[in-house]
């Protein structure tokens, strides 16, 4: 390459990326010429009289510029560029190939061979501390954005192991959840009850459960806390709590008597108590609609509270499909509310199902949502080709199959069912 000795002033570096410059040239003349001059402005250069030797010295110690001329015996400019380009320097470096073609041709083979910039010869010191400047932004624009890779990079490792760390707690969640529903099916005397929790996340908002005060009295809720998640989740924990089947003196639906017997609270005084620890709870700004029923699987007697949840729905040994309960506000909405007390009675055969929106709110493949109706007819379905757990997991995979979205819920999806003197019909 040829470098005209006109300006051999000291120049200062704009952005300093720049540091190691290697010159590679198989005349010694220019070398020494051009690399004076870098020298000179402040360059670290190292020299190389032929492709194979720069290659070597761009392996071990890789520079940030590399100067070359195009036309070399053996290796040329152009596929030093080449080779250069494939090696695995951990950082980007700047080529310039320096040349006496000034043909469209080869400008665009350069380029596509890898080369940065180019050089015609002879070259001035000015137009070649201009292509350095030039290639010192772009190389300091590059580094900055590799420092940012770096630390998005880093900071999605973070992320990462956070969001691994929050997927193992609210697995954990999701057991401990499951945990409050131990039973999902329990015979009582000749009655049977089986209950279905399917949370549309890992953890959610939804209930249901039982409690046996006596061989031939049951309580059966259904419960749908506002919201989804884990917010929703610890409030659930903690109505399990006040509606504890293993401690009936922390139920607040029994009342111990003095013989140690534990009676059942009116539905609807139970559902009041249940509103005034929700209000009395600093912090907690969720509300919950429920259905609750005391049953006596004697005679058959059920009361029903229903708390701004579904209606309660009977399905009678013939066939017929009745709705129990006229809405109410749900439990912590209000601190001052007051509930009513549904009495109904069961036959046997009959089907009692208390259930979540997650179920009448399902959108469908026509894009309405399957509503009482819907439920009525799957209910119906399932009940005619099996009982239990069996009916209950038919009932979700029926709506399942008819979801818009088949694969995900929107919504938590559970049920409560009550099978009245089913097993003495066996």
């Amino acid at each position: 390459m040829a470098v005209q000795p006109d300006q051999l002033t000291n120049t200062p570096r704009l952005t300093g990326a720049v540091r190691r410059v290697l010159v590679v040239d198989d005349s010694r003349l220019q070398l020494k010429l051009v690399g004076g001059t870098l020298t000179r402005w402040g360059f670290e250069v190292t020299t190389a009289e032929s492709g194979p030797e720069a290659l070597a010295i761009c392996a071990t110690d890789p520079p940030d510029l590399v100067l070359s001329d195009w036309m070399m015996p053996g290796m040329s400019g152009l596929e030093l560029c080449r080779r250069f380009r494939e090696l695995d320097l951990g950082s980007y470096g700047y080529f310039i190939l320096v040349t006496s073609k000034s043909e469209k041709g080869e400008v665009a083979e350069g380029l596509d061979a890898g080369a940065d910039d180019f050089l015609t010869k002879p070259v001035s010191n000015d137009e070649l501390r201009a292509r350095i400047t030039a290639g010192e932004r772009i190389l300091s624009m590059q580094r900055q954005l590799s420092e940012k890779n770096r630390d998005l990079s880093h900071a999605l490792e973070e992320l990462r192991a956070a969001h691994e760390a929050i997927d193992n707690d609210l697995r954990q969640a999701r057991t401990i959840q499951q945990s409050l529903v131990p039973e999902r099916v329990c015979e009582v005397g000749t009655s049977r009850v089986s209950l279905l929790l399917q949370p549309c996340g890992h953890v959610g908002g939804d209930l249901v459960g039982m409690f046996r005060p006596g061989f031939d009295r049951l309580g059966l809720y259904s419960i749908d806390v506002s919201g989804h998640g884990i917010t929703s989740a610890m409030v659930t924990a903690r109505v399990a709590g006040y509606l504890s089947s293993t401690f009936p003196e922390q139920n607040i639906a029994l009342q111990r008597r003095y013989t140690g017997f534990y009676a059942m609270r009116d539905p609807a005084e139970t559902a009041l108590l249940l509103n005034q620890r929700l209000a009395a709870d600093p912090g907690v700004e969720e509300y919950l609609t429920m259905a609750y029923v005391a049953a006596d699987l004697t005679t058959g007697r059920m009361r029903l509270v229903q708390a701004g949840h579904s209606p309660a729905m009977l399905l009678r040994a013939n066939g017929e499909i009745e709705l129990i309960g006229d809405g109410g506000l749900p439990v912590g909405l209000v601190d001052e509310v007051s509930y009513d007390t549904h009495a109904f009675r069961m036959k046997s055969g009959d089907m009692l199902l208390l259930y979540s929106d997650g179920f009448t709110e399902a959108v469908m493949d026509n894009g309405k949502m399957l509503g009482e109706e819907g439920l009525a007819r799957i209910f119906r379905e399932s009940a005619e080709g099996g009982s239990g757990p069996d009916l209950m997991e038919d009932m979700f995979w029926r709506l399942t199959m008819q979801m818009a979205d088949k694969n995900s819920l929107s919504d938590d999806v559970s049920a409560a069912l009550l099978e009245f003197d089913v097993l003495s019909q066996d």
